[in-house]
């Protein structure tokens, strides 16, 4: 053999070395257990018989915009590489995130009340039952250069936490089914209510199936205080690894004897949230998504500036909370953009939207709670 051929064996050996150990790398990255589990036996034939799942995957009600529709491999490629390499310096601040502490195991759970955590997680006391709704606390996940925190807010941690009732989770992706968290929770809380195919996801993390409630849309089932959760649509899509649609993302109407909250989860606009306001004409509470979104690619998945007043007034609740941004940037807008557009809306359009820092106590049935402008002291 001559040289240049066993040189070129040498080098296609050597390559189908490094092929095989990054295949092997990959295989065991997407079956470690954060990354949770799919839906089979009894769970994916109940999930097959929804109306929502068609042609093997969970649907939007609604169609998704064209351009998502067309989108392509390489655009996401293109998406992802501009993030990483080619992102404005002010989707981050440079400042801390100021946040308010307090010592939430001495919170009085007859008190109606919620203390957002950033992002889309809070805890929420409603008529006597304490819920706490995607909870993140801890950063880089799934790898560690993703989903880092802003400056400041890594101040919460699920010992901090008061006794939970009731863990809600929207939906399975990364930023709001915290593997960790939801592995310290799994003793702690009595019941998690979520959409359809994500207990496969909780049941290898370690819940017990009769801690796991799964509801398709339009689905509802009893609490123990005499409430409900009501499950209900949304224009959004899941997934933590290749697999996508194959659990249902929702959002929820949290009911008690006196009062009711709408947790929106992550979602487009669209018809459905005329329909829940008129199912649901008392909302105490209605909180929505503001931030992350991508007008190019997401607009169909996610809340965009244009359509939040719109929702805030198809839904017609008593008080709204924007959620979504303050704690990771996700997208390429800048981190203030999406507070001061929630200003916006409440200064020149009337909206009652409650705009706290992280971590305040906000009673959200009185109408006299006030905060700062806090987001524009920050660079």
């Amino acid at each position: 053999m001559s040289k240049i051929k066993r040189r070129l064996m040498t080098l296609l050996i050597t390559l189908g070395i490094i092929v095989a150990v990054l295949f092997g790398i990959g295989y065991l990255v997407l079956h470690s257990p954060s990354f949770g589990a799919l839906p089979s036996g009894a769970r994916l034939e109940r999930i097959q018989h929804s109306p929502n799942y068609r042609d093997g995957r969970f649907q939007n009600r609604y169609p998704m915009p064209q351009a998502m529709q067309t989108s392509s491999m390489g655009d996401r490629i293109k998406i992802l590489w501009k993030f990483l390499f080619d992102r404005p310096d002010d989707i981050r601040p440079v400042d801390s995130i100021p946040v308010v502490r307090h010592d939430l195991k001495k919170l009085d759970r007859s008190e109606d009340l919620i203390v957002w955590f950033g992002h889309s997680g809070y805890l929420l006391q409603m008529d006597g039952v304490r819920y706490l709704i995607d909870p993140v606390f801890v950063e880089g996940a799934p790898f560690g250069i993703s989903n880092a925190f802003f400056k400041g807010t890594q101040v919460f941690d699920v010992a901090d936490l008061p006794e939970i009732d009731y863990l809600v989770i929207s939906h399975d992706h990364w930023d709001h089914l915290d593997y960790h968290v939801a592995k310290e929770l799994q003793s702690r809380v009595r019941k998690v209510y979520t959409g359809l195919g994500v207990g496969a996801h909780l049941e290898r993390w370690g819940y017990r199936p009769d801690q796991i409630v799964e509801l398709d849309w339009g689905e509802s089932t009893p609490t123990a205080e005499g409430g409900r959760v009501h499950c209900l649509p949304t224009q959004h899509f899941s997934g933590r690894g290749l697999t996508h649609a194959q659990s249902l993302w929702a959002s929820f109407v949290l009911q008690g004897p006196k009062h009711s909250v709408y947790v929106g989860g992550d979602g487009g606009f669209g018809p459905h949230y005329a329909e829940i306001g008129k199912q649901f004409p008392q909302l105490d509470l209605a909180i929505l998504e503001n931030g992350q979104y991508n007008k190019e690619n997401w607009s169909g998945i996610h809340m965009l500036p244009e359509h939040l007043g719109e929702t805030m007034q198809a839904l017609g609740a008593k008080r709204f909370l924007t959620v979504h941004h303050a704690k990771f940037a996700l997208a390429m807008h800048p981190w203030k953009e999406p507070l001061q557009n929630a200003k916006r809306l409440r200064d020149e359009k009337g909206f009652p939207i409650l705009m706290p820092r992280l971590g305040d106590i906000v009673h959200y049935t009185d109408s006299t709670f006030t905060t700062d402008d806090w987001w524009e002291k920050l660079n």
